[in-house]
């Protein structure tokens, strides 16, 4: 629970969270190494220097270090893990659900773990989705679309086979799909997280929340384009939301667009942990006030009821959260001191 300075509590669902392995032992070649060391780059570049990890620590972290960097040291009441796998790089997967879930069972009642396909699988990625609905009972998925398969160095949305994916996900009430629509990491393709295609399949996909992560940086003009006529797509602070700290006035650009093409109900908090830790996120967020130059030319605000929107409300709306019932289930389940 988050206690602001003049003592309100605040309930914080961090979207966009890993349990990662990228450990030299799991690299399965030169790409793995690429990947996490381009992941320690953005970790290093735009974090507080106090808030620095050791290299071995980042790239495979411990579950008392998840659990106590969250919810011990940390702001959030609930996180979702996002699986990841590209398993062209990995040998056991980057983020993988298996691997999240048992994680999440020592710690009840405080994450919801999230899947993962590849379309390009074809009639195995159907399998795969019924077998994470069935076996990890899943309300949502994470869509890599950069990611490499063989000969294959990306894929879209509107691909016919992701179509496919989409409408079991529909009809088995896998609602929240969450897009990577942002900046790339070495070895991937830019391009391929391109932001065109979410347009196309949210119109397509009615049924479905489309959660773009990253907010399509650096392609937010598109995204905002895109997400103010689509009113099932919704904007991840991930990764914008570090620039808080090396790059206020730009964060202030950032999030005074978010606000003014999609308003304050369609705008979710991220850490992108284990890249940045919660903790120090939110506080420069509730602390944070938009230059008034900035939010005079876009006509908008950035109150504490915005606030208390974006760090829970807004993901809690579209994950069925009951908040006071969670609230009142979590203050009876204090957080585990073994874990400090």
């Amino acid at each position: 629970m988050y206690k602001t300075p003049d003592g309100q509590d605040v309930f914080v669902l961090d979207c966009h969270t890993h349990f990662w392995d990228g450990s030299p032992a799991n690299q399965r070649n030169v790409h793995g190494k690429q990947f996490i060391d381009c992941f320690y780059a953005y970790h290093t570049a735009l974090s507080p220097k106090d808030q620095l990890w050791e290299k071995s620590k980042f790239e495979k972290y411990s579950v008392d270090d998840i659990y106590r960097d969250l919810f011990v040291d940390g702001p959030d009441d609930m996180a979702i893990i996002q699986s990841t796998y590209l398993r062209d790089f990995y040998k056991e997967g980057f983020s993988s659900i298996e691997r999240s879930s048992q994680m999440a069972q020592i710690n009840p009642g405080r994450f919801i773990v999230n899947g993962a396909f590849d379309p390009r699988d074809g009639e195995k990625a159907l399998e795969y989705i019924h077998y994470m609905k069935e076996t990890f009972d899943i309300k949502g998925v994470k869509m890599y679309t950069a990611e490499w398969n063989g000969d294959s160095k990306g894929w879209k949305l509107t691909d016919p086979s992701a179509y496919k994916c989409f409408e079991l996900c529909e009809k088995l009430g896998i609602r929240n799909v969450h897009v990577h629509k942002g900046p790339t990491i070495l070895p991937l393709s830019k391009d391929a997280f391109a932001v065109g295609d979410v347009d196309e399949a949210a119109t397509d996909f009615q049924g479905l929340n489309w959660i773009i992560e990253h907010c399509g940086l650096p392609r937010l003009d598109d995204f905002c384009w895109i997400a103010t006529q689509e009113t099932n797509v919704y904007g991840g602070l991930a990764v914008a939301l570090p620039f808080i700290h090396s790059r206020p006035r730009y964060f202030a650009e950032v999030i005074s667009e978010l606000l003014f093409w999609l308003g304050p109900d369609k705008i979710l908090f991220g850490s992108d942990y284990a890249i940045w830790t919660p903790q120090w996120l939110v506080d420069r967020l509730w602390n944070f006030e938009i230059p008034e130059d900035i939010a005079t030319e876009r006509g908008v605000q950035l109150t504490d009821e915005i606030k208390r929107k974006i760090l829970g409300l807004n993901a809690a709306r579209l994950y069925d959260i009951d908040v006071a019932a969670k609230m009142r289930e979590l203050a009876q389940s204090p957080v585990r001191i073994a874990a400090e």
